[in-house]
Order: C-alpha cells, then structure tokens, then sequence
C-alpha cells in the first residue's frame, strides 16, 4: 500500500493539538510521513503546511481522503465531527487515528468500528498517555499483584480555560470537562482495574453553555472496586492518578502529559528494609510518537492493534452513564455492557 514501508498520513482540520504534538510525532516517526493537511479553508491549510514543512495542502476533508497517496489519517476534529469523518474516511479505505474521547456515544464507537471493519482498515482513539513507558510499567506490575488485590484508583485532570469562544465551552460540539479531559480518568481507572465499571455517580456544576465545567465522579466495578476522580475546566491544573492495593499503592504526578522528560512513579509499601517509599524514574520518550509508530506498525505489518475501537467504547459508556446521574442529582445510574 505504501512505499519506502512508511505510512503515508494526512490530517483533517489544523487544530493545536495536531500542530503541537501528533504532527511533530508524526513527522519524527520511524515508520510515517506526514505528507497533507485539510482546512476548510484553502488559504489556511497552504499556511498550515508552509509553516510545518508539510507538501500537500487541501481547502476541503473530501479533497484530501481522495488522494491515493495517503493512507491514513488523524482526525483532530471537534468530538461530534468524529463520527462523520471517521465514517467518510474508512469508505475512502483510509487508516483513521481519531482523538479521544472516539465519539460521542458508545454507540457511534460501535458504528466507526463496524466503518473500519467493513472497509478492511485500522481505527483507535489517541489516547498517548497509555504508549509512555511509565504507564505500561505500572500496568504491568499492577497486573503482576506489585499492589497486591486492586481496591482504590483516584484521579484528577483539570485546567483553566481562559477564552469563552473555545470549542470546550460548546455542548453542540461535545464539549464539556468530561469529555475533553476526564476520559483520562475515567479510561486509566478502567485499565489499573482490569475490568468495566457496573454503576457510576456524578456531581458536576453546569456553565452557561450548558457544559460540565467541574465534575466528580465515582465508578463501582465488581467485587466492590471504586474509581474516584474529578475534572474542570475551571481549576489550576491538577494531573496526578494513584492506584491502591491490599499491599501497596502507586502513585503519578503529570499522570498523562507528562512531557519528554524523566517520568517519576511513586511506590509505597513497607519495603524489607524499613523503606516506606521508593521512588521510579522512567527515561524521557515522545508518547505520542510511540503511539503513531504502534499505528503504523499494525497498518504496515499487521501488528495487533493494542487498543481497538470496543475498548473506546466501553469507556464511553462509562461516560454516559456519569452523565447520566449528574443530571439526576447524583443518583446511582447503570453502565451499559458493551460486546
């Protein structure tokens, strides 16, 4: 499908996100090349590419899932575009590398997989904080019983938005503190427990957009498990995750965007020796090239795709459900099983 055993990428639309990071990671990759960006505005593509050295410019999405010289794509759209254009993209026979959260319902995750399926193309969600090597280590040695039976994870992801026009503030689009950042939460909650929440509880404090601006959640998993974290678009900014057991506990500052730089896990347990603490430091790597060259390894080489689209799903049902018992006043609301 390619050439030079590269994966071919274009991206849809010139968000921060794409310029900032999976773009740069892209174009940094072993295995991809950056090769068209898509605005729906000529002029502001040509722009686009000219600053970041990308050859190919396009003034509409369709322009560029026409061209047979892309193989996959990156969707940095508004949440309620991902549908549409993860859909549009599959048919084109395009690889597609969504942001998260994938959708805006389990249930449209579940359509964007069966697109990708029919199609014979790959489809995951851009969760990069889960391809840092901190976070497949503390996986691994959660799953190893490192914290003996997992009974605890706390969370909390937030920030201060300052421009009222951002597409965060806009519930047509999915926006919401939920959304945007405590998926995070809610997805790292899920994974350090190994298994799918059975009942969720929220309390959020609504803006005058009609988004969650602040919200806590609790998530119940089986045998009685808890998952407690909060988000918002409103405070300083907090980013830290810790996981606890019947005998230890880990614990992350920068839990997701950690940076390039040494990454510090946090283990605390009575050591042999007196020690009540020991401190891991994770090397420094890029998460988000590790993610496009996983990406490009299942598209070139048919390497297993690590997160599929079902597991995007799943976390959005836990989503909704949290949505669900924040408009009910915080009652206990059901998370729905997905496949």
């Amino acid at each position: 499908m390619t050439t030079i055993n590269k994966l071919r990428w274009g991206v849809l639309g010139t968000a921060n996100i794409g310029r900032a990071a999976v773009n740069p990671a892209i174009q940094a990759s072993t295995n991809g090349e950056l090769v068209a960006v898509a605005s729906r505005d000529l002029e502001r593509a040509r722009a686009f590419a000219a600053a970041a050295g990308i050859p190919k410019a396009y003034g509409s999405y369709e322009a560029l899932l026409a061209d047979p010289q892309v193989d996959a794509v990156y969707v940095p759209l508004p949440n309620k575009l991902h549908l549409e254009w993860t859909v549009r993209a599959a048919r084109q026979k395009k690889h597609v590398l969504c942001e998260k959260p994938l959708a805006m319902t389990a249930a449209e995750c579940v359509a964007m997989q069966r697109a990708a399926d029919t199609n014979g193309v790959l489809l995951m969600e851009a969760f990069m904080y889960r391809f840092h090597p901190r976070t497949e280590d503390v996986v691994a040695r959660v799953r190893a019983g490192a914290v003996g039976e997992v009974r605890v994870v706390r969370s909390a992801f937030t920030f201060r938005l300052t421009k009222l026009d951002n597409i965060r503030l806009d519930a047509a689009l999915g926006g919401g503190s939920l959304m945007d950042v405590g998926c995070y939460c809610v997805n790292a909650s899920r994974t350090l427990l190994g298994s799918e929440p059975t009942v969720a509880q929220a309390w959020a404090t609504w803006g005058p957009t009609g988004v969650d601006t602040e919200l806590t959640g609790t998530l119940r998993f089986p045998g009685g498990a808890v998952a407690h974290f909060d988000c918002a678009l409103t405070l300083e900014r907090r980013e830290y995750c810790e996981v606890a057991g019947t005998t230890g506990s880990f614990a992350a500052e920068a839990a997701f965007l950690p940076g390039k730089g040494p990454a510090e896990l946090v283990e605390r347990r009575p050591f042999p020796d007196g020690r009540k603490e020991e401190r891991h430091l994770t090397a420094g790597v890029d998460q988000y090239q590790r993610m496009v060259e996983h990406f490009a390894r299942a598209a070139l080489e048919g390497a297993p795709l690590r997160y599929p689209a079902l597991e995007a799903a799943r976390n959005m049902a836990a989503i909704e459900a949290l949505y669900r018992s924040a408009r009910n006043g915080g009652a206990p609301e059901p998370v729905a099983a997905i496949g």
